[in-house]
């Protein structure tokens, strides 16, 4: 069959397997897979979206399948395969199903110096959950699609309950174009059975127990919260969690679990992927508390080696509300905005923006797709008010690239699931987050355009590091808090997008207010 039959094999296989979402960036070496997807496309089983950039295209898919449950990204050979790796090294962390597909030249030019030619074959290691080597010098349709199966199966977590990115290197020789294109043989992929889910655990009330969500998808956010309010226990919800909302969900957990309230905890009930703050680890490293892992995956977050069970579900009798009134009574007495910022900001007026002041207002605007960059913001939004939706208002869905927090691919992220939703998105960044995924806001002429407003906070460099020891050093700022000086809303314009610099709270709440059409870039100029 050659290289264009196994480019129709890749692409048939990807719709068989209901992976309808694909990135292509531009290359000649993956012509043969290009052509097919393009053919399907056109046939309305897969929807193609296209970037420049392989790195944009990499965090583009994974906001595709964040939001969409899996999709598929194409990149030529060479350097384009490096650019990959941060958003394959996110979805391994996240077990989020991402199909890489990185054309190569022939395994006989490995190792020649042959143009845009280097090793491929196993490139990312240990961050995918599968792999697999194909040549189109090969004429084996029926093996193509046996390998295909079991390597969706890995990727979907169907047998191991551990998805993840899956990375195909598929080798073509010319010609890269024949007369399959236009009269393909059917691709028959395997059908695997998934795993059953095991029996709740049954815990016995008494301990003083709190319920700890850090970032995780809507339905495991939402399970958190409903065995917190059954229960009756205090939540404690980080911003990516979706289970911050309710009765139960103590805003400033974080300030107090250092306190002789948070000393008192006895057992912990942990959902999701905690990873904001040092007080959590702390809690998570006690010896002398229960620590029970709900989680349906093979693996499990456990940073200080402290879990005493680990499963699928948990359900808990309800206790007297007690415990949790206390935690409420504690919480309502914190300071709105505890950092130095604003307690400055507070003597200057409320509607000097601060990070707190801008968090706090982008969560209250209630957009449908909330998307978290790595930056001091997120860690704001971990304090800020707890405020149910609106009846009858769509709900907030949180996301966030926490597996490996990196500061990397935000708006590309964001982009993609804003299209794999429908939905418009807004983003909550820090300037150097925006800086570094600037490209992004390029998008090639003919490609949908997202609905995505993205709300920068602008405090000329990272303030993040300033909150940690290094923060002492003479060498911080030019080595860590990196000061940029640059107009952000104007690099924005450069690109085509509307954008404006806004100074104060009650500015930048108007302009959360109105609808998202778009692309839109918000500068908030802290302490303006």
């Amino acid at each position: 069959m050659g290289s264009a039959g196994l480019g129709l094999t890749l692409a048939e296989g990807l719709a068989s397997a209901g992976i309808t979402q694909v990135v292509v960036c531009p290359g000649s070496r993956s012509t043969p897979v290009a052509l097919a997807l393009a053919r399907l496309a056109g046939e309305g089983r897969v929807r193609l979206h296209t970037r420049t950039d392989e790195r944009a295209g990499g965090f583009l898919a994974l906001g595709l399948a964040r939001a969409g449950g899996a999709a598929a990204v194409l990149v030529t050979s060479g350097t384009a395969v490096g650019n990959l790796m941060p958003a394959v090294m996110e979805a391994r962390a996240s077990g989020v199903m991402l199909v890489v597909i990185t054309a190569d030249r022939p395994a006989t030019l490995v190792g020649t110096g042959a143009n845009q030619t280097t090793h491929q074959v196993g490139i990312f290691g240990r961050h995918v959950v599968g792999d697999l080597a194909l040549a189109g010098s090969d004429d084996a349709p029926a093996a193509w699609s046996a390998q295909l199966s079991r390597l969706f199966a890995a990727g979907f977590g169907l047998r191991t309950r551990e998805p993840g990115p899956v990375h195909i290197n598929a080798a073509f020789t010319e010609p890269f174009v024949d007369d399959l294109m236009a009269d393909p043989e059917p691709t028959r992929l395997t059908s695997v059975a998934r795993s059953r889910p095991a029996v709740p655990a049954q815990l016995v009330a008494g301990p003083r127990t709190v319920v700890l969500a850090g970032d995780a998808p809507a339905q495991v956010g939402h399970r958190a919260r409903e065995l917190a309010e059954t229960a009756r226990l205090p939540l404690f919800a980080e911003p990516s969690s979706n289970a911050r909302s309710g009765r139960c969900a103590i805003a400033g957990y974080r300030l107090l679990l250092d306190t002789a309230l948070g000393e008192r905890i006895e057992r912990v009930l942990v959902f999701g992927h905690p990873t904001l703050s040092r007080p959590v680890h702390r809690l998570l490293s006690r010896r002398d508390i229960e620590l029970v892992v709900v989680s349906p995956s093979a693996s499990w977050p456990d940073p200080g080696w402290a879990a005493s069970q680990v499963c699928d579900d948990v359900e808990l009798a309800p206790g007297d509300d007690d415990w949790l009134n206390e935690w409420r009574l504690v919480d309502r007495e914190l300071p709105t905005d505890p950092s130095p910022a604003g307690r400055r900001a507070a003597g200057r007026g409320g509607g000097v923006l601060t990070g707190q002041s801008v968090a706090d207002a982008v969560v209250a605007s209630a957009p449908q797709n909330l998307v978290f960059g790595a930056s001091s913001l997120i860690r704001n939004a971990d304090l800020s008010p707890i405020a149910d939706p609106v009846p009858d208002d769509p709900p907030t869905i949180c996301w966030a690239n926490r597996g490996l927090s990196g500061i990397d691919g935000v708006i590309s992220t964001a982009a993609g699931i804003a299209l794999a939703t429908a939905r418009p998105a807004t983003v909550l960044i820090g300037d150097l987050g925006f800086l570094h995924d600037a490209g992004s806001l390029h998008i090639p002429a003919g490609q949908p355009v997202p609905d995505l407003r993205i709300v920068v906070g602008d405090d000329d460099g990272g303030s993040i590091f300033g909150t940690l020891e290094v923060a002492d050093a003479p060498c911080y700022q030019p080595l860590f808090a990196m000061p940029h000086g640059r107009d952000l809303a104007a690099i924005a314009e450069g690109y085509g997008w509307p954008a404006r610099r806004v100074d104060g709270v009650d500015e930048l709440l108007e302009y959360l207010g109105r609808p998202v059409h778009g692309i839109e870039v918000l500068v908030a100029v802290f302490g303006a």
